[in-house]
């Protein structure tokens, strides 16, 4: 149960008379209520509030729920005195000065009311709507509806807002009725409008009140305090034990992937080969590629040294950079400015940008799309068969695996990682390299060589620098399938 949910419980047990017993000597509701309407008919015949419209008769049909004998359900209007804000009109600068807080919703939060944003002249004043302290006030439209507080001092407050000033009733009690999931909901039930939801003021004076009488209200109020210093330390017991759940959860997960990166996670099988001889014949299509025309020669790179190796790995691996293994480009800027910027259309093939890439998986919503009779101009940035995807302006670090299944091109800011497996052969893992590159050394890897602009960023490189240790293809497959089982489970520990 959340601290809120705790609260809410709270106060419906409060409301529905279940925190604190009867006591006959204390009188009724029924009592009190009669006592409220005498004083209500008084200030009618002294001429300081005017009569209002009969509202009618609550049937048993409109009981939300029980309450005890002593006590009862009323119309909100007929326990106090209830009116909605106005605005002065702004064409009157005079209206505006220090005399007195104006509330709008904004200031309403947390059951606290903000005095400090905005305030009226006196001659302001007398042109808007004043509440006594002790009134209590509530948000009646818009996606804020059912916020409520309690002044503590005299205030002006726009038509956003209607106030409730009790008679023989304790404000506190009320305030506790008005923030209870029952009046909230109620609220929100009645409210009209689509896309902005509005309780009118007839509706809401005509919401039902279950009323005890003012002895018990006393009661409830000082058990609902009591109880509340309970409810602030359960809340921060519960934060941290969120805190630690969450914490908990990312360390494991950080701690299997650093156990699979360095062959910790899965035995190593003799009869599986090493990763040497994998990267040879990784090697050999790299080659082959470059024969045919189909991969250009990159620049050589300096060999890793011992240095470079943060770990030791496993003897049947093999340690390498990522462009021994794979193609990485990104779309080039005359690519951008010849092909796309003039040519972009409401559909044809889709461009991943920077936020198609989320959380290690891709958001398949897109902006941009460009017709499919330029897409074969654009080789180097076509995406048609699986490869990763990965940022590298903005939110460095993101990486997820494209499965291929339909053509799309790489957008700005966005580079591609296409390991070099055959048509006819697998030498490595999409998934291996995307958890090794989510991994502690991976991620650190991935961004050693970040730089600190108004967006970050990294060449495409430093990504063909990183450096990688990959296993027999068997392992890696071993490898994902074990975290695929596991990494779920650290997530169901959040």
């Amino acid at each position: 149960m959340t601290p809120e949910q705790l609260k809410a419980s709270i106060l419906q047990y409060a409301i529905q008379g279940k925190l604190v017993e009867q006591r006959p000597e204390e009188g009724t509701g029924e009592e009190l209520y009669r006592q409220i309407q005498a004083e209500k008919q008084r200030l009618i015949k002294e001429g300081k509030i005017k009569k209002e419209k009969a509202l009618p008769e609550i049937s048993e049909d409109e009981f939300p729920f029980e309450i005890p004998e002593s006590w009862k359900w009323v119309r909100l209007s007929t326990i106090g005195i209830t009116q909605t804000g106005n605005t002065p009109s702004k064409s009157h600068p005079e209206y505006i000065g220090i005399d007195i807080p104006f509330i709008t919703p904004g200031d309403i939060l947390n059951g606290q009311i903000c005095y400090n944003n905005q305030a009226l002249s006196l001659l302001g004043k007398n042109v808007a709507r004043v509440c006594d302290e002790d009134s209590i006030m509530q948000v009646c439209i818009g996606g804020s509806i059912g916020k409520v507080a309690i002044t503590d001092r005299k205030v002006a407050f726009n038509q956003q807002i209607n106030v409730v000033s009790p008679l023989f009733c304790l404000s506190k009690y009320l305030f506790a009725v008005m923030q209870s999931v029952y009046f909230t909901t109620s609220m929100k039930e009645r409210a009209g409008g689509t896309a902005t939801p509005i309780i009118n003021r007839g509706l809401w004076d005509s919401l039902c009140i279950p009323l005890p009488p003012l002895a018990e209200q006393k009661r409830i109020i000082a058990k609902i305090e009591e109880l509340l210093p309970y409810i602030d330390r359960y809340a921060a017991s519960y934060e941290r034990l969120e805190q630690v759940n969450t914490e908990f959860a990312e360390d494991m997960k950080k701690s299997v992937l650093q156990y699979a990166i360095q062959g910790k996670l899965v035995e190593q099988r003799a009869e599986e080969g090493t990763g040497e001889e994998l990267y040879r014949q990784i090697q050999a299509e790299k080659q082959r590629l470059i024969k045919t025309g189909k991969l250009k020669k990159t620049r050589a790179l300096p060999t890793i040294t011992g240095e470079e190796v943060p770990y030791d790995f496993p003897a049947s691996w093999k340690v390498c950079y990522i462009d021994d293994i794979a193609f990485v480009t990104k779309l080039a800027g005359f690519e951008y400015t010849k092909y796309i910027s003039d040519n972009l259309v409401p559909t044809g093939i889709p461009l991943f940008k920077g936020k198609n890439v989320q959380n290690g998986k891709l958001v398949l919503s897109f902006e941009s799309y460009i017709p499919e009779s330029v897409s074969d101009e654009l080789p180097r940035s076509q995406i048609t068969k699986k490869c990763l995807l990965t940022p590298y302006v903005g939110t460095i670090g993101n990486i997820a695996v494209f499965d291929g299944s339909f053509k799309a091109h790489l957008g700005s800011n966005v580079g591609k990682i296409e390991l070099l497996n055959s048509d006819t052969q697998t030498f490595i893992l999409e998934e291996y390299v995307l958890w090794y590159l989510k991994s502690t050394y991976g991620y650190a890897e991935l961004t050693k060589y970040k730089k600190a602009t108004a967006q970050e960023s990294i060449s495409i490189d430093a990504i063909r620098n990183v450096v990688i240790a990959i296993p027999p293809l068997e392992e890696q497959r071993r490898i994902v399938a074990k975290l695929e089982e596991i990494l779920p489970l650290c997530e169901r520990l959040k």
